[in-house]
């Protein structure tokens, strides 16, 4: 997944725009398709983060050609309950390893190949990283998922489209089968140019296995994923986020997921001197979860272990920095509204700080408001609303007012609420606010509608 991978990315993306508009099937409508109860509780996740650890650790490359030894997998310190205690104290929610990246060696040992940790002198050939990752994370409270690259430098039976088929399907099987539940399977395009995969049979074997776990991929490299890539590793959504999506006439409910590493260029830990200093600072890394978590997006860190097998004691620090600023600004305690500034029972549901309620507008209707009252002016800069997703995708413009005088003003606006939408403005001074559902298709469901005062400036 390092930065070559755009290029892989971005040509394929181009591709499906060259391709000329196809009429959407007979049926088929953006309001109505809807998602599974698994993309329900996957996009409720929000945050997580994946790992990059493999020979490239050792041999300070983004991307390895497979000629690497196994011997040289040698770390003295593994401790991947460091990392998972590390991500938790980000306010990531989920995990998952690079099980094998593009060089080809397995951090299991793998039946298929001899060239995983069972021919390296980490544990004397005995280890298994994905296991010791697996019963960490769950440890602390993360979901699991794991990454298996399609691309394989190393294994022969690569230039054998059949044999490679039915390996990579093995090493799938193994991993479904041995490490529990897992919340996401990460499927990379990248460096596969003119390599047909058997994606059908992948995903059966997966789905026969794992019928929960997400699958991740561009929306180009197959149709039926149901995560899609935001195009970039820059961390951002671009605009607002839109579920459904038309893939040559198909319409699927497919979020969107982010992914850029905590250090700038570095999915890899490296001993070179830039790689301390490539360290994204805690603005730098909020900003990134305001444009995707905040855009309605979920959001995927890259985190590196060193040549020790620990993350560095400054990552550490800046991922416990990240979740501390998180929480200081948006968190519940940070949020001004309380129950009681609802007019009635119903809208309470709304700002309750408890994203499993949700205030309802009339049934039918396509235009409804949400009042907040405070018994004296409260000045605020952000305000956090959340769509109920489990019926569609309802909202199509929205503005937050406030009252001055007897006249509603509007301080931001948009299309999109989706899973989640932040709006960021000028510090202002109310005691009345509306979140007013300008126009929907279909009922417009919100979970939370949150005001916060961060007292930081908007980034763009």
């Amino acid at each position: 997944m390092p930065l070559p991978a755009i290029r892989t990315r971005a040509l394929s993306l181009l591709l499906m725009l060259a391709l000329p508009a196809i009429a959407v099937a007979d049926g088929q409508n953006f309001a109505t398709t809807l998602p599974s109860p698994q993309q329900v509780a996957w996009q409720d996740l929000q945050f997580g983060v994946i790992v990059h650890f493999g020979t490239n650790t050792f041999l300070d490359r983004e991307w390895g050609d497979g000629t690497a030894p196994a011997s040289v997998f040698n770390p003295d310190h593994v401790d991947p309950g460091q990392w998972a205690r590390a991500v938790r104290a980000a306010g990531a929610r989920y995990m998952v390893l690079v099980a094998k990246h593009h060089d080809g060696f397995s951090l299991w040992p793998t039946e298929q190949s001899d060239y995983s940790v069972k021919s390296s002198p980490w544990l004397h050939g005995k280890g298994d990283l994905v296991k010791l990752t697996s019963e960490a994370a769950r440890k602390a409270g993360l979901s699991f998922g794991v990454y298996l690259s399609p691309w394989d430098r190393h294994e022969p039976k690569y230039a054998d489209k059949a044999a490679y088929d039915k390996y990579y399907a093995a090493q799938l099987d193994e991993l479904a089968t041995g490490y529990g539940p897992l919340v996401e399977w990460w499927l990379d395009g990248a460096g596969s140019a003119g390599h047909v995969y058997d994606f059908d049979h992948y995903i059966e074997e997966l789905r026969t296995y794992q019928p929960n776990t997400m699958v991740f991929a561009d929306v180009a490299l197959f149709s039926y994923g149901d995560i899609r890539w935001a195009g970039n590793e820059h961390g951002a959504t671009e605009g607002e986020t839109w579920n459904v999506i038309d893939r040559h006439g198909e319409l699927r409910w497919r979020p969107v997921e982010v992914d850029t590493p905590l250090h700038k260029d570095h999915w890899f830990f490296s001993s070179k001197p830039d790689f301390a200093a490539s360290l994204k600072t805690v603005d730098e890394l909020v900003s990134t979860w305001e444009m995707s978590v905040g855009r309605g997006g979920q959001l995927m860190l890259g985190i590196a272990p060193n040549t020790h097998g620990l993350l560095p004691e400054a990552d550490v620090t800046r991922l416990a920095e990240l979740g501390a600023t998180l929480e200081h600004r948006y968190g519940n305690s940070a949020n001004l509204i309380a129950g009681e500034n609802a007019d009635n029972a119903e809208a309470r549901r709304a700002l309750d700080n408890d994203p499993a309620t949700f205030w309802s507008a009339p049934e039918g209707s396509s235009h409804a408001e949400l009042n907040v009252n405070f018994p004296k002016p409260v000045t605020f800069d952000s305000a956090i609303a959340m769509e109920r997703l489990d019926a569609g995708q309802h909202v199509r413009r929205y503005a937050i007012e406030v009252m001055r005088g007897n006249t509603w003003v509007t301080i931001a606006e948009g299309q999109a609420i989706g899973h989640l939408k932040l709006d960021r403005f000028p510090a202002v001074t109310a005691a009345r606010i509306r979140l007013n559902i300008q126009s929907s298709v279909g009922t417009a469901e919100i979970r939370e509608f949150k005001l916060f005062n961060t007292g930081t400036p908007a980034t763009e």
